[in-house]
């Protein structure tokens, strides 16, 4: 297949379609499929600093690690830096990594600079176990946690190999929901860290593209450009040298602005969007969380205005003690026999320099398994993170879906456009 006039050549590695192209400045690049994996709540385990609920759809890309190679599927994660792999069979993970059948597995040193120098943005720090081994400990907001080793093996992606790759080789987990968990081998950590797959990886830039839950999207990594896609607008990235005690370094950080619903700004101060002194406030892009959470005063001011919008058009859901994953209270019902939703009104993030709108379906969520008589339910795709103790603004995937996400890491910018995924996808014939 050719791609402007650029040669990409189909790799068929382990029955999961991996391509190797190039792009008009002959920069190689890769493109993985990615899957959305729907999974019930308390399904994978989330990092210190992320959001502390169960979400129920991941995103993830399979590819091998070790030699010889085995398969794994990994969550790609835009809010954590250490990938990591459970390497310890057991009833509960039957889909794990195996170090001793790996020829090229090298177990990391607590003395090395890795474990000294490059752990510093770990939340719980790197620590020597009783062999002299760096040893990292993973604790979870709802009392999930891994931990095990750091080590280092070869990563394979389509022909190319990565080798002397730092990864978590976890030894001991504990998940709320062992049956789903067991679904992926690990995690794929893609913040900003210097140990993240991207920051050991020196790919100047990736990209996706979030189709619907029922085709594939992509993920790219490397720079390249291609002309289906829309002009990206850029927001740059908001950097921070001196630590802060709730603000990530290494998160993918931006402005918000303001919110728009039905092109109408909502009114909130700008001071509610600022990070204080303490680093709380911040606003993150996060592929590891599905909806998008904001903060107590700018959640009231959109939820009041998005009900306002729909009060003709949709029947709001009168049970105080049903929140949907613990912060989104805003639920309506609609008939079971009513195929699609009624026409609502867009909800826009305005960052400096771009903006990103959800719209259509995207702006409900139909709560699996909910019904109230003849009526199923339907929540806003929006959360009040202070109901669940964070002090941030958090853009989940579910937003991100048809838009293409290009994280260009050189100059610290994120560039969005709408997009058809599942044609971007067709074109690298990735099968829907």
């Amino acid at each position: 297949m050719r791609l402007n006039s650029n040669p990409c050549l189909i790799l068929i590695i382990f029955f999961v379609q991996t391509k190797i192209c190039f792009s008009q400045t002959s920069t190689p690049f890769l493109v993985l499929p990615l899957t959305t994996q729907e999974i019930p709540p308390g399904s994978f385990p989330r990092s210190p600093n992320k959001l502390p609920f169960q979400h129920n759809v991941s995103l993830t890309v399979s590819l091998s690690v070790g030699s010889p190679p085995q398969n794994v599927s990994m969550v790609i994660d835009t809010g954590s830096e250490l990938s990591w792999l459970h390497c310890n069979k057991t009833e509960n993970y039957p889909l794990t990594f195996d170090p001793t059948r790996s020829s090229s597995y090298k177990p990391i040193p607590c003395s090395s600079p890795t474990c000294t120098n490059q752990t510093q943005d770990f939340t719980i720090p790197a620590s020597c176990d009783p062999n002299n081994l760096c040893h990292a400990t993973l604790s979870y907001a709802d009392a999930s946690s891994s931990e095990g080793n750091l080590a280092s093996d070869t990563f394979f992606i389509g022909s190319s190999d990565i080798s002397g790759l730092v990864f978590g080789c976890m030894d001991s987990s504990f998940s709320s929901n062992t049956d789903e968990d067991s679904k992926n081998t690990g995690l794929m950590g893609m913040n900003r860290g210097s140990l993240s797959f991207v920051s050991q990886m020196e790919f100047p830039k990736f990209s996706y593209c979030i189709s619907g839950y029922d085709s594939p999207g992509l993920l790219l990594l490397g720079d390249s450009n291609f002309s289906f896609v829309s002009p990206l607008n850029y927001t740059p990235l908001i950097n921070i040298s001196t630590p802060l005690p709730y603000f990530d370094r290494v998160a993918y950080t931006v402005r918000l602005e303001g919110i728009k619903v039905s092109n109408k700004l909502v009114s909130i101060p700008k001071s509610v969007f600022e990070p204080d002194h303490t680093g709380a406030g911040q606003t993150m892009v996060d592929s590891g969380t599905q909806f998008t959470f904001l903060l107590g005063p700018a959640y009231t001011a959109l939820r009041n205005e998005f009900l306002n919008q729909t009060t003709s058009v949709l029947k709001v859901l009168e049970d105080g003690n049903f929140v949907f994953q613990g912060a989104m209270d805003l639920c309506y019902l609609v008939p079971l026999r009513q195929e699609k939703l009624p026409k609502l009104p867009d909800v826009s993030l305005v960052f400096e320099g771009a903006e990103m709108s959800v719209s259509g379906e995207s702006v409900l969520y139909r709560v699996p398994g909910e019904v109230r008589g003849n009526d199923s339910v339907h929540c806003f795709t929006f959360g009040n993170s202070e109901l669940l103790g964070v002090e941030a603004f958090v853009i989940g995937h579910h937003h991100q879906q048809n838009v293409w996400m290009e994280f260009d890491l050189h100059k610290s910018r994120i560039g969005l456009a709408q997009a058809r995924c599942d044609l971007a996808t067709q074109r690298f014939s990735f099968a829907a």
